[in-house]
């Protein structure tokens, strides 16, 4: 008999493919009864890095807002792509919103974000989208490969649908 599935931890990049792995992720949610705990995790700077942004971002606009304002955009994105998700629904499926129970934007390491955020939250599963082929794509891969390669808890990696 395969362990109880209580918490599921859905990540996302926001890219194309995270609606579809976000499928998934409800869809597991509904068959077992599970709440699903939402991260999106952007890439912590490097403190020359974002100094050198910041100072390119001030000549180019006058302002700094940029670096100040990425959590709130992203925040309000994953909401907006959420409300889109639900609205998409039949009405008697929306109930499952109910399962959502957190919604966070941090930022640090990807991998080790969502591993940490998997064993505080007591997750039993993490759900995450992977990628097509190609360069930039292949970079971004690198967090689902190594969060499988890391992970002491079942983790399912959604491939790029063709379509």
């Amino acid at each position: 008999m395969l362990p109880k599935i209580n918490n599921i931890l859905y990540c996302t990049d926001l890219s194309k493919n995270a609606v579809f792995a976000f499928r998934y992720a409800v869809y597991l949610a509904q068959q077992t009864g599970a709440n699903i705990h939402i991260l999106s995790v952007l890439e912590q700077l490097p403190n020359d890095e974002r100094l050198t942004l910041q100072s390119y971002i001030y000549n180019q606009s006058g302002s700094t807002q940029f670096l100040e304002q990425r959590f709130s955009q992203a925040q309000i994105e994953l909401q907006q792509r959420l409300a889109d998700f639900w609205l998409s629904l039949p009405i008697e499926e929306q109930a499952l919103a109910q399962k959502i129970v957190s919604c966070e934007v941090i930022e640090g390491n990807p991998t080790q974000t969502i591993l940490e955020q998997a064993d505080t939250l007591s997750c039993d599963l993490i759900v995450m989208g992977g990628h097509e082929k190609g360069w930039l794509q292949a970079l971004l891969g690198n967090v689902a490969r190594e969060v499988l390669k890391d992970s002491r808890i079942p983790t399912l990696i959604v491939p790029q649908p063709k379509e």
